[in-house]
């Protein structure tokens, strides 16, 4: 059975985050688990995420979910607004609220790198070649 979708497609907030990722080499988006995951060989980005907070499931639905280097994710954890999402957390991987976020500089920064950590060396040279 498959996830429904777990959030509005028509979110302003999915559409920048859609605009930032599928800006970068190769990349494509499908629906994993009701979030849209954007994705090379592996995925680089999720907009959406989930933690458990005292026991009980809290959603992010606004939220990008990224895979930063070790040191990147530490940093960023002392962040208020990111958090551990759940299944991935423990996989090194961290979700940055965008309701809290006004620099999308950052959010372009923090998907970008986590495409570096998961994408081929022939699409990351691609993404250096433009400059």
């Amino acid at each position: 059975m498959a996830h429904p979708l777990m959030v509005d497609e028509d979110d302003p907030l999915l559409g920048r985050v859609r605009e930032i990722a599928l800006a970068l080499p190769g990349a494509d988006e499908k629906i994993s688990h009701g979030h849209p995951a954007f994705f090379t060989r592996k995925v680089f980005a999720y907009f959406g995420g989930s933690l458990k907070v005292d026991g009980e499931w809290e959603q992010r639905a606004r939220s990008v979910v990224v895979k930063p280097d070790e040191d990147e994710a530490r940093a960023l954890l002392e962040d208020p607004r990111c958090y551990r999402p759940a299944y991935l957390g423990p996989s090194g991987w961290v979700g940055l609220d965008l309701d809290a976020c006004t620099h999308w500089d950052e959010v372009a920064e923090l998907v970008e790198a986590s495409f570096r950590e998961t994408a081929g060396v022939r699409l990351v040279a691609e993404l250096d070649a433009r400059g």
